[in-house]
């Protein structure tokens, strides 16, 4: 079965307005900046570890941001099962581990299907409120926001590299 990442359609952040709309906009952008980055690329571009001191993929950052957002959005905020999408006792970096042998269709569908699970759960809290983390320390809707937009933009970091890495293509 051929796979190719679809082109992803990017809208700019929002420069001025509430704060809740300029979170999830910027939260949105690095969403589809991570797609953006795949999009165009066969199975085996994005299994591909073109960086040679690591093992890290395109898919495997896919696969391991839908573990992050449904962490973050469906286990600590909705009380969801602690459940991770990929990850196991016995390896609970499977996400990035395997991701060489990994389904891109499925990986870019789980993907999409947490990021549309997390728009809706935290379309019903204020970013002031607040909740316990994993350790049990509080925590609010907005900390989550940020700390997304944090993690994705670490990440995008690495898709960068990757992406030029494996057919020169650079650029936001």
């Amino acid at each position: 079965m051929s796979f190719t990442a679809p082109q992803v359609r990017r809208a700019e952040p929002l420069q001025a307005g509430g704060e809740r709309a300029m979170l999830e906009s910027f939260l949105d952008y690095h969403r589809d900046t991570l797609l953006h980055k795949c999009s165009g690329l066969d199975t085996e571009q994005l299994r591909t570890a073109p960086v040679h001191a690591s093992s890290l993929r395109l898919l495997g950052l896919v696969r391991h941001l839908a573990d992050v957002e449904h962490y973050w959005f469906g286990v600590v905020l909705h009380h969801a099962a602690d459940l991770p999408f990929y990850g196991s006792e016995d390896n609970p970096r499977v996400d990035l581990d395997e991701a060489e042998h990994a389904d891109p269709a499925e990986a870019f569908d789980r993907y999409r299907a947490a990021v549309v699970f997390a728009r809706e759960t935290a379309d019903g809290y204020a970013l002031d409120h607040v909740f316990e983390d994993h350790a049990g320390q509080p925590t609010s809707l907005r900390w989550i926001f940020l700390h997304m937009i944090e993690e994705y933009a670490r990440h995008n970091g690495h898709a960068d590299l990757l992406r030029e890495s494996i057919d020169g293509v650079t650029g936001e």
